[in-house]
């Protein structure tokens, strides 16, 4: 019997290395597949896309806040990986009473790394994941700098308008772009209004490709309300992904840093 403590601070007891690991968030899959565990992972949510094979194949236990639970017990897994965001806090501790149950708690790029070798460890893929968190180091380190901090803000949502905050993994990533969040001072995702983006003093707009699946007609639309300001598409994946996608992140933050200082 091992006992790990999960991000959480939780000690999750796992008797030996996991051969059926059922994983409730979509950055957390794609970085099992990475570590190369193609055949342990059988379950999966609706929300896992990445890889598209495991997409297709894999069972799927409903989305990452309505989990179906029965279809788990029928998988009986020795490992269910959560998060604690992204997951339903009571769904969670319901599977914990009856399956080991690991969850992750993401803020920053320390705690991402953090995770990375934990799920590493704990899936016998330790190695994997140290080669895999000295890459995203490295990349890390190619990141250009603004020779200014560029004020952003950074919406998720429409209808009503949702922003991410100074507490999130997208904050994080936003700093280590060298921009600073115009609502840093928020926590989580807070609801703004169109007057509040308007007086943040923002000069880019980035409208995130999800969780809200913002389109060129949304561009348009908020860039007339917002002439002081230039509105873009970000990859929402890039912002947030905290698993394996991380390694792609800094070369894209690199071509948007690019983009802003051929237009300041």
């Amino acid at each position: 019997m091992h006992t790990f403590i999960d991000q959480c601070g939780r000690n999750v007891h796992i008797t030996n290395t996991p051969k059926k690991i059922i994983s409730l968030v979509p950055s957390q899959t794609e970085l099992l597949h990475y570590l190369g565990l193609e055949k342990e992972v059988i379950g999966i949510t609706k929300f896992c896309i990445h890889p598209s094979n495991w997409f297709r194949n894999k069972t799927r236990i409903g989305g990452t806040k309505d989990i179906h639970i029965d279809k788990i017990r029928q998988l009986k897994p020795d490992l269910v990986i959560a998060n604690k965001e992204e997951n339903n806090q009571q769904q969670i501790e319901a599977l914990a009473k009856e399956f080991p149950t690991w969850v992750s708690d993401v803020n920053d790029l320390s705690t991402a790394i953090e995770m990375i070798q934990q799920v590493g460890e704990i899936c016998g893929k330790k190695e994997n994941a140290a080669l895999l968190v000295k890459n995203i180091n490295q990349q890390f380190a190619l990141l250009s700098q603004l020779k200014s901090q560029i004020r952003v803000a950074y919406l998720i949502w429409q209808n009503p308008f949702m922003v991410a905050g100074g507490d999130t993994f997208i904050n994080s990533m936003l700093s280590a772009a060298g921009l600073r969040n115009v609502f840093s001072h928020f926590t989580r995702y807070p609801v703004v209004d169109l007057e509040q983006i308007k007086e943040s003093g923002c000069r880019y707009v980035f409208l995130s490709s999800e969780p809200y699946p913002f389109k060129e007609k949304h561009q348009v639309a908020l860039q007339n309300h917002l002439p002081g300001s230039r509105v873009l598409i970000v990859d929402g994946e890039l912002f947030s992904w905290y698993g394996s996608r991380l390694l792609q992140a800094p070369a894209y933050f690199n071509q948007l840093i690019k983009v802003i200082k051929d237009n300041p």
